[in-house]
């Protein structure tokens, strides 16, 4: 193993995400085997990526669309983990971004179910997200994904197949500082006026059933879902995992190469300046807000987001509420994603009926 403090952080830190969310175990330690700096991340998984792009493209030019949609999106992923802390590289990391959407757009009419690519109206840009309908329902309940610090809406097919196989739309979307809308709009701590654009979108639409509408977030999002929960109450209940309740606090203390990820993706000159704000990424007096039910999960081992923070929150919120700490999970229990997945997908159901 490298003594490189990075590359040791990265595969002790990400290795259990990105098996479980659709990187193969055998390539993850074929590549993180064979580095030796953080410098060269990027380029190794997008070599990998495009392996996988290669195969996909081939079963699409053999019209076999099912295999084509598998490799494709399984390459989307692996440029996203190539990029998706490298922000301190623009120039590789935008290259790698640039080919995870291509991948994952050419994948998502042979997903099962097919996704679409919809572009949000917001404050005069658009936002883009992926609408996944569950096949066989006619105007489902939708479940409005809200992505973290460094993921995207190509990493959440894994996110998006439970509730999809119970019956439930999912909508991702990228909102200020991420995925596609990092270059031109700043991360924000009011995260309900963005979730707010998104379910006026989901309003447009007839094939949804705009009355049954939840929330999820994931890491960051895990704060920006209760967040937006708080204000908008066409939300009928949330999931909100591994989220921090004051970003602020927890600033200081975060990795390096989170912390700088944050400056970039909040258009800060410096590091107080991205302190600044972080400091308006806050629950304070505002989780007391939220009414519905709440599914909180948090890993015990969480080395980003302290337990405390998921327990703060059950505290405060006044709807039901049900907290899952998973004793040996580490951030969003990723090494242990069979205890929380499935269940929280039930739960989802049970509340949009």
């Amino acid at each position: 193993m490298s003594s490189d403090p990075l590359l040791k952080a990265a595969v002790s830190h990400w290795g259990a995400r990105m098996v479980a969310n659709g990187v193969a175990l055998t390539d993850f330690e074929d590549i993180t085997k064979s580095l030796t700096s953080y410098d060269d991340w990027c380029k190794a998984w997008s070599a990998r990526g495009a392996l996988h792009e290669q195969i996909g493209r081939e079963a699409l030019a053999s019209k076999h669309f099912l295999t084509a949609g598998e490799c494709l999106q399984r390459a989307a992923v692996y440029y996203h983990f190539g990029s998706f802390l490298f922000a301190h590289d623009p120039v590789q990391m935008k290259a790698a971004h640039k080919k995870q959407v291509e991948c994952r757009q050419l994948a998502l009419p042979h997903l099962a179910p097919a996704g679409e690519r919809v572009e949000i109206p917001y404050e005069g840009k658009t936002l883009p997200g992926i609408l996944r309908k569950p096949a066989g329902i006619t105007k489902p309940p939708v479940v409005v994904m809200a992505v973290g610090l460094d993921s995207t809406k190509e990493e959440t097919d894994a996110y998006e197949q439970p509730f999809l196989a119970r019956g439930m739309a999912t909508l991702v979307f990228e909102g200020p500082g991420q995925g596609e809308s990092q270059y031109d709009i700043p991360i924000r701590g009011d995260f309900e006026v963005p979730v707010k654009a998104v379910i006026d979108y989901v309003e447009t639409r007839n094939d949804l059933d705009t009355k049954r509408i939840g929330m999820w977030g994931v890491s960051l999002g895990g704060y920006y879902a209760p967040r937006a929960t708080a204000f908008e109450k066409r939300i009928k209940a949330c999931i909100a995992l591994g989220g921090p309740f004051d970003f602020g606090a927890a600033f200081d203390g975060l990795p390096d190469l989170t912390r700088e990820t944050f400056r970039i993706r909040s258009h800060s000159k410096t590091v107080e300046d991205a302190r600044k704000v972080a400091q308006t990424l806050t629950l304070v007096g505002v989780a007391e807000k939220i009414t519905v039910p709440t599914f909180i999960v948090n890993g015990r081992q969480d080395r980003v987001v302290p337990p405390a923070d998921a327990e703060r929150l059950a505290r405060e919120v006044k709807g039901p509420v049900v907290l899952m700490m998973i004793e040996d999970g580490n951030h969003i229990a990723n090494n242990r994603a069979y205890r929380w997945r499935s269940q929280s997908a039930d739960w989802m159901k049970e509340q949009l009926g």
